[in-house]
């Protein structure tokens, strides 16, 4: 019986590419049903099996007890008073366990067929395991496999010593397989469910791109060439971003191969879709103008706080730039992590005409001057009256055309229109009665504080319980969609909401602006 057994167990092992151990296990725990069925299933029973001898022991386990008269005893099926339990073993003691050995069962055909249902149970619960480790392992990477079937456009993969499921939004749009086809795809998720490991496959995943990538370039492979970032949309166009780690050694060129032959491989596994390869620069101005490809930009402008770039291209470039239902410019912020705003020579013209007409106009108002001087001031680059009030009085005083006493009369008047709009706005929030932990809020403004203050929201209480499309349309155009959300979080944290229960909603405001926004890849 042992021999038989242990010839199919081994055999099992093979096939299902597990450890014998597991298929050892396996055949104990059968034996071990197989024998209380025969000497009682309220003993307690153990099957071990024995190298030496090649076959399986049989033990009954009955746990040593003071005498028949304990509180604690049960029977003789599950315990051995001391007395008769030192017959057995001299050093036996109250607690300890004794092992009885039973004679070897015969397996009759039930009994067999029962134990080897018990082994091929545990067997493939064994084999589950042992896929789950091995492709929670491989997440990331691209498998091969074939078409076994299609249900409802959701394609069922055999891997070989597994299945896999590659859904519909996984696959690309003009691609189609049939029952037998080989596919390639990457391994997006791995669920460990009942029923075995579940494995998710994509082909639309950026990721896919890149490990397209390191199989047709072997200086991607070997570290010589890196990938730094991958936009896509999924079947019509990718981008790439790489770099050279060899000054000697074009990144560019080095993936798209001799006469296209490298990146026309990567190409034709994922259908025809168009991959633009450009070379990554840690200067985001250069990257954006490189993402933005194959159109030419004549002008860049960094605001490195919000994140944002705006570009500047010729009229003729505009559609190129964009792309085709904002294709291009969309992936581009993707492949840099920036927002992206374009416009043509003409409107960055008009809008800098526009610009300095206002800061003209508002120095006129402001500080009392003729059209002339004011416009020397914006031509040399203020912006503001803060900008006037406290810049060195020798470098106002080097603008061509002012004197000293000029520029001393030019800050006595912006520091003035200062002072005099700072204590209106304090009589104002006075007036409104604004609660003093509002103004205390961080990133609220004066302006913000009496806009909300004017619409009845003047305590921290009542900036909490708004939601981000009310404080957005509360406080017009002086907030964007990030900062307000963050205005309200802040709000709550400080009115004390999470102090007893986890952090809340703040709402899911519809933002207004026209650009472009980078996540990175």
């Amino acid at each position: 019986m042992s021999v038989e057994i242990l010839q199919y167990a081994e055999q099992l092992a093979r096939e299902r590419g597990i450890r014998r151990e597991v298929v050892i296990e396996a055949m104990e725990v059968a034996i071990e049903t197989a024998s209380r069925k025969k000497y009682g299933t309220h003993k307690n029973i153990k099957a071990n099996f024995d190298n030496k001898a090649g076959a399986f022991r049989i033990n009954q386990l009955r746990e040593v007890v003071e005498s028949e008269d304990s509180d604690n005893f049960e029977g003789e099926d599950t315990q051995i008073i001391l007395a008769d339990a030192k017959v057995l073993n001299p050093e036996a003691k109250v607690g300890d366990f004794i092992a009885e050995e039973l004679p070897p069962i015969e397996f009759g055909r039930i009994a067999a067929q029962t134990a080897k249902q018990v082994i091929v149970q545990k067997v493939r619960e064994a084999e589950r395991a042992s896929i789950f480790k091995e492709y929670i392992d491989r997440k990331g990477q691209l498998v091969n496999g074939v078409v076994k079937r299609v249900e409802r456009n959701n394609i069922y993969v055999d891997l070989g010593r597994a299945s896999a499921f590659l859904p519909h939004e996984h696959q690309l749009p003009r691609e189609h397989y049939r029952q037998g086809d080989r596919i390639r795809a990457y391994i997006h998720e791995i669920r460990d469910v009942t029923r075995g490991p579940q494995i998710i496959l994509s082909r639309t995943e950026p990721m896919m791109v890149m490990r397209l990538f390191e199989m047709e370039v072997p200086e991607i492979y070997d570290g010589i060439v890196e990938i730094r970032a991958v936009a896509r949309d999924p079947g019509y166009r990718s981008k790439i971003a790489v770099r050279s780690n060899d000054p000697h050694v074009d990144p560019v060129g080095a993936c798209v191969g001799i006469r296209g032959s490298r990146v026309q491989g990567v190409v034709t596994e994922l259908q025809g879709e168009r991959i633009d390869i450009i070379e990554w620069s840690s200067d985001p101005a250069v990257f954006v103008c490189n993402a933005l490809a194959p159109a030419e930009v004549a002008k860049v402008v960094v605001d490195e706080e919000d994140r944002n770039i705006r570009v500047v291209v010729a009229s003729d470039q505009l559609s190129l730039a964009i792309g085709r239902r904002g294709q291009n410019v969309r992936l581009a912020a993707d492949l840099t992590g920036w927002r992206i705003d374009i416009i043509t020579e003409a409107e960055e013209s008009s809008s800098r005409v526009e610009e300095f007409q206002a800061l003209t106009k508002e120095f006129m108002v402001k500080l009392d001057l003729d059209e002339e001087v004011a416009g020397s001031l914006v031509h040399e680059g203020f912006t503001s009256l803060e900008e006037v009030a406290y810049i060195p009085l020798e470098e106002l005083g080097s603008i061509e055309g002012f004197d000293e006493e000029i520029a001393q009369e030019l800050r006595n008047r912006a520091r003035d229109h200062l002072l005099q709009s700072a204590l209106e706005t304090e009589e104002r929030k006075a007036e409104l009665k604004v609660d003093p932990r509002l103004v205390r809020l961080p990133g609220l403004s004066d302006a913000m504080t009496i806009a909300l203050a004017e619409k009845g929201i003047g305590n921290l209480e009542d900036l909490a319980d708004l939601s981000t499309d009310e404080l957005l349309e509360a406080t017009g155009a002086l907030l964007d969609t990030t900062s307000a959300e963050a205005l309200i979080l802040e709000a709550r944290k400080q009115a004390g909401w999470f102090e007893n229960e986890g952090p809340s909603e703040t709402g899911t405001g519809k933002g207004t602006t026209q650009s472009v926004g980078g996540s990175g890849s």
